[in-house]
């Protein structure tokens, strides 16, 4: 009988044991909460690396939240609802010039331009830059980063967006395409998708770009608390790892294989929409291939703050930029 029984308790222990080993890599994987400042097909890398696993892969349960707004986001970071924040490098600049001991560290870059398009809405023949002057001009809100980089392209063309239009800016991000689609402006600045519906729909057309026009600068990154990650430098590296793969694999593949992988975040988007907007993404080198903020992209950040008068001083890159998770995630990824 004790020989029975003894066999039944072992039987027991090597189901459980079993059944430990099978669930072990869901068990030890580690919850981080991330907060995007928007939905937007401008961070298709990100849905990409949810979507083909590849977060999963290192051993992360990433929790994604839509957190609505620069401001929004950086308090979300700085309470601790979120643990890793996508959101313009200015909003860490904004958060070290207000003076604190813990500051936000960006580590992982996104994207490389700006991510907004010029659309008119009557095109009379070909556009040039000089059409604007004279015009009411639709734009974003003060201090953001599309705001920002639209002033610095104006300046370059020659255009005073203070005195040479009519600059339209305190209308809220979310708002800005119903106003101009119900005919306020006749230019406007506008994300993917929203430009291509538009065009769609007859009510504007894509006059240029302002990633193309404002350079290279490191315009969304993932960025979190210098505390978080001295006690979490295993998961920021984690994470960084598979932001890389999901860059190499968006740069490796075609628009419409990208918008297959991240159409679950956009569901009531035509198909065509994403593609199109990826397209336009893709072609104008919008998705960083790797996660380094390099050194010339952080001084044209720099260049477009000083310019639009939001800068206190010039911040040097290694004062809340931390390259070295992305540096290694290169060198295990080759």
């Amino acid at each position: 009988m004790r020989k029975k029984w003894y066999g039944l308790a072992l039987s027991i222990l090597l189901v459980c044991g079993m059944a430990l080993s099978g669930c072990g890599s869901g068990s030890s994987s580690t919850k981080v909460k991330v907060g995007e400042v928007t939905r937007s097909i401008f961070y298709a890398p990100q849905y990409v690396a949810i979507e083909k696993g590849f977060f999963k892969e290192e051993g992360l349960d990433v929790e994604l939240q839509t957190t609505f707004g620069g401001d929004k986001t950086m308090t979300a970071l700085l309470s601790g609802a979120i643990d890793i924040a996508l959101v313009g490098s200015e909003t860490a600049i904004y958060v070290y010039q207000q003076g604190t001991d813990d500051p936000v560290i960006n580590f992982g870059q996104l994207t490389q331009t700006d991510g907004t398009f010029l659309m008119a809405r009557d095109l009379q023949g070909d556009f040039n830059w000089d059409m604007l002057k004279g015009s009411i001009f639709l734009g974003q809100r003060k201090g953001g980063m599309p705001q920002m980089a639209g002033e610095f392209t104006l300046n370059k063309k020659g255009i005073n967006p203070r005195t040479d239009l009519e600059l339209i800016q305190n209308i809220d991000f979310a708002n800005i395409a119903s106003a101009f689609a119900s005919g306020t402006g006749q230019y406007v600045q506008l994300f993917e998708p929203q430009a291509s519906i538009f065009e769609k729909e007859g009510k504007g057309k894509v006059v240029a770009s302002f990633g193309v026009e404002s350079g290279h600068l490191p315009y969304t990154v993932f960025m979190t608390k210098q505390s978080y990650i001295g006690k979490n430098k295993g998961t920021v590296q984690k994470f960084t790892n598979a932001l890389y793969k999901a860059q190499q694999w968006v740069d490796s593949h075609s628009a419409e294989e990208i918008a297959e992988a991240i159409i679950p975040y956009f569901k009531d988007t035509d198909r065509d929409i994403v593609v199109s907007s990826v397209k336009r993404y893709k072609e104008q080198g919008t998705y960083a291939s790797d996660p380094i903020l390099d050194e010339e992209e952080w001084e044209n950040l720099l260049n477009v703050m000083d310019q639009a008068g939001e800068l206190k001083e010039r911040v040097a890159p290694d004062k809340i930029v931390d390259n070295s998770f992305a540096e290694n995630a290169k060198l295990s990824g080759k």
